[in-house]
């Protein structure tokens, strides 16, 4: 099995994995039952998406489509038309 996706957390490696077995290949997370014992502190590349050798090429192009590995939209711009808020309780 080689690593396809370092996931961010457990919801990331699932999403990850429904998206390449809806695609017929075959997943395996590795690190997943160690999550629950990292108590508070955050740990990075725990979890792994992982699919066999003759996967691998069909899994990084399945990963190239998917929404998380796309950069997060840009904000939305502030509206002209928003309230302005009181300034010391009364309306500016």
């Amino acid at each position: 099995m080689r690593v396809v996706y370092e996931a961010a957390n457990v919801i990331d490696a699932h999403l990850v994995r429904h998206a390449l077995e809806d695609a017929g290949l075959p997943v395996f997370l590795r690190g997943e039952a160690l999550v629950g014992g990292m108590g508070e502190l955050p740990l990075f590349g725990v979890v792994a998406v992982c699919v066999p050798e003759a996967a691998l090429p069909a899994a990084r192009e399945i990963l190239q489509t998917l929404p998380i590995t796309a950069p997060p939209p840009a904000p939305a711009p502030a509206r002209d038309d928003a309230m302005p808020l009181p300034l010391h309780g009364k309306p500016a």
